[in-house]
């Protein structure tokens, strides 16, 4: 596979992402009235709901990592529970345009002239990461991460945030100490609680942290849908940060999901 294409999956990867993802974010520094954990599970349960049938928009991306900084456009077409269809583009030049379904990832490298069709744990294999189709949408919907209403959570007492973890506090500590397997996965509540600011993801295991933060959200045909957002990677070996600005948000405007493997394209390396 050349750096080429590693580079531009592992941003895709990172757009879309998630079994190990997460988000952080922090509203000005002001003291919280406290909320019963009942009432945060229910706005979480409400807010975890409603997915639009059909999606579109444009996003401006800005990447930077520990050996690059790279800025490029992508339109994102998602049928709902269905397909996303990520077209990434460089100085309006299409440079990959990629399909991923339930159980399949096919990206089209128009730079190399190659192509990669797998199916999803070619991404946990590739760049362990491990996820599964509906977090996807999830972390462009802005909605809870793999949110559970029949699981167990716990609420972690914080002055100035709303804070729903999937782990109690005392055996986050201990998770950490131990490097056990458990994602422990926390969800950021705004102030006006209304909707999630955003989420943390922590991997013991393999000392990942990610943050996702949702800067700002518009209301378009009763869905709160992020207009800016965030994405933090901390890894032992690198530290990934990306920026995403939504313009032309389209919602339940069908449009087709077009990808087309030119003839005389091989399988990338």
């Amino acid at each position: 596979m050349t750096q080429f294409i590693k580079t531009v999956s592992y941003l895709v990867v990172c757009l879309l992402f998630v079994a190990c993802a997460a988000t952080k974010q922090t509203d000005d520094l002001v003291k919280l009235d406290r909320r019963k954990t009942n009432d945060m599970l229910s706005l979480l349960d409400s807010i975890s709901i409603p997915k639009p049938n059909f999606f579109y928009t444009k996003i401006d991306t800005d990447y930077k990592d520990t050996n690059r900084h790279v800025s490029f456009k992508t339109s994102l077409r998602m049928v709902k529970d269905s397909a996303i269809n990520l077209l990434i583009t460089y100085a309006k030049i299409p440079i990959v345009n990629s399909i991923i379904s339930r159980d399949t990832l096919t990206i089209v490298n128009k730079k190399d002239k190659c192509f990669i069709r797998e199916d999803l744990s070619y991404l946990k294999e590739t760049f362990g990461v491990d996820f599964e189709y509906h977090n996807l949408e999830e972390i462009f919907l802005g909605i809870p991460l793999d949110y559970d209403k029949d699981q167990k959570y716990f609420q972690i007492h914080d002055p100035y945030n709303y804070i729903v973890s999937s782990h109690r506090k005392n055996k986050i500590r201990r998770s950490e100490r131990k490097s056990k397997e458990d994602i422990v996965i926390k969800y950021l509540i705004n102030n006006s609680f209304t909707h999630l600011k955003g989420m943390e993801v922590i991997s013991p295991s393999d000392s990942t942290e990610i943050y996702v933060t949702y800067k700002s959200r518009e209301l378009i045909d009763n869905y709160s849908i992020p207009r800016e957002m965030s994405i933090q990677v901390i890894t032992p070996r690198n530290n990934i940060f990306i920026e995403m600005s939504y313009d032309k948000i389209e919602i339940n405007q069908r449009q087709p999901l077009i990808l087309v493997i030119p003839e005389g394209y091989e399988k990338c390396d």
